[in-house]
């Protein structure tokens, strides 16, 4: 390719990042410039069309990738247990266990966040369910309304960095890792997110004790014995479960899509327990889970005709150097790709970032001899924090859709500040000491 036409493959992607910023459907942002700018490079006799004819071939090896078959697993997962009312009943049965202390309710929504992350991996699920039945029992009780919302969707992004994680199976097909390994190596990241939440509300409930205040007597006391049995019966379950899907992963008796079945049957299992299972809602289930694996199924199409383009305009090798040689060598690298998420994040899905950007960061990272397990638990952490970004957050915009009037967008965006600064923290400590990631992995090698 001639020196005039190397800038071809950089304006494609940004062509395809403005139609995305537009809010045209990723699918066919992405599919109409691979066809744009395909015959723009047939017309400057630049792009050879023999790259087109690769296209059947990477459509069925999509078709037949055994890794994606667990993302509908956890998509029927998390929209069954939605639908099975477990989030009501955990929260309920925290808020009265730990309502004596001051900040209990907030610590309850933390607990309950990382359970409902580590049993549905939804994000959407979870900030809605806990953003409807925790914010109005907060709000009622005198908390302050940034600390409440702040909480609830911090706690709700926990789905993207606790396994099972759909953000994960995405990165691990992306990356060419283990989706196992990335759910092993990420449950102590996930945990110690969990836990500098938690600290920081008993440390904001320590000093400023008005904002948070213990629930009423009357509220929290409905008998030891009482409230013994309803913790067993609602805490249980969901333990158990955990320990399905990730203790078998964990011990190697299930890879992540066998583990993502036997969570179906669990999670099916435990809406006919509660008594939530019937045919209108087993439809709307099946209905949930259709769109959104057959909406992950076309971005991939379009990302893959994308891919096919944007390498026979030699845009591959165009990002390879670039990035292969920024100034600071693996440490550079790592600082501009993780700033590329993370902006990026603000304004699109995962989904798009995973089949878009993180296929030009791989080359580099193998180059530079990066572990790209590590670099997968990096980058969902680094997603997780964006997705709690002002001003675009996508889990700002799923808790603003069911928070009373009295709460304002302000309150929501002032809120969740402390707990993006923490998130920070967490991802900082994960890159500088990368054996976080790795400790669970080599115990389950």
């Amino acid at each position: 390719m001639t020196l005039a036409y190397e800038w071809l493959g950089p304006l494609m992607f940004a062509g395809a990042l403005v139609l995305l910023s537009l809010g045209y459907p990723v699918a066919f942002s992405l599919g109409g410039v691979a066809i744009l700018f395909g015959i723009l490079g047939i017309t400057l006799n630049i792009f050879d069309p023999i790259f087109l004819t690769a296209m059947p071939q990477r459509i069925f090896g999509i078709m037949a990738n055994y890794t994606l078959l667990a993302i509908p697993y956890f998509i029927f997962m998390g929209a069954m247990l939605e639908k099975s009312g477990i989030a009501e009943r955990l929260l309920e049965t925290m808020g009265i266990l730990l309502g004596r202390l001051r900040g209990g309710l907030a610590l309850a929504v933390v607990l309950v966040g990382a359970l409902l992350a580590a049993t549905t991996g939804v994000v959407a699920a979870t900030v809605v369910a806990m953003g409807l039945i925790s914010l109005p029992i907060m709000l009622r009780y005198g908390y302050n309304k940034e600390l409440a919302t702040g909480v609830i969707a911090a706690s709700g992004t926990l789905g993207q960095i606790i396994p099972p994680s759909v953000v994960l199976v995405v990165l691990g097909d992306q990356l060419g890792v283990s989706v196992g390994d990335l759910f092993i190596g990420s449950v102590i990241p996930g945990l110690m997110m969990a836990g500098a939440f938690a600290i920081h509300v008993l440390v904001v409930a320590f000093l400023k004790p008005d904002i948070a205040p213990a629930l009423p007597e009357e509220v929290r006391e409905i008998g030891g014995k009482a409230l013994g049995m309803r913790v067993v019966q609602v805490m249980l379950p969901p333990l158990i479960l955990i320990l399905l899907v990730l203790g078998s992963i964990f011990f190697g008796i299930a890879t992540p899509t066998e583990a993502g079945a036997v969570g179906c049957g669990g999670a099916i299992a435990l809406a006919a327990a509660n008594r939530q299972l019937t045919l209108e809602s087993l439809r709307q289930v099946c209905d949930t889970t259709l769109r959104i694996s057959s909406m992950v199924i076309f971005i991939l199409f379009g990302s893959t005709a994308f891919s096919l383009v944007f390498r026979g305009l030699n845009g591959d090798q165009f990002m390879f150097d670039v990035l292969a040689n920024l100034p600071g060598g693996k440490t550079g690298f790592l600082i501009v790709s993780m700033l590329v998420v993370f902006i990026l994040g603000f304004f699109i899905d995962f989904f798009e970032i995973a089949f878009i950007v993180v296929p030009l960061f791989v080359p580099v990272a193998q180059q530079l001899g990066i572990n790209l397990v590590w670099y997968g638990v990096v980058l969902g952490a680094n997603l997780q924090t964006s997705f709690l970004t002002p001003p675009f957050g996508f889990a700002l915009f799923y808790l603003r859709g069911v928070t009373p009037p009295e709460v304002t967008t302000a309150d929501i965006y002032r809120g969740v500040v402390p707990f993006i600064l923490l998130q920070l923290l967490v991802l900082v400590l994960i890159i500088a000491f990368p054996s976080i990631v790795s400790f669970l992995p080599s115990l389950g090698g």
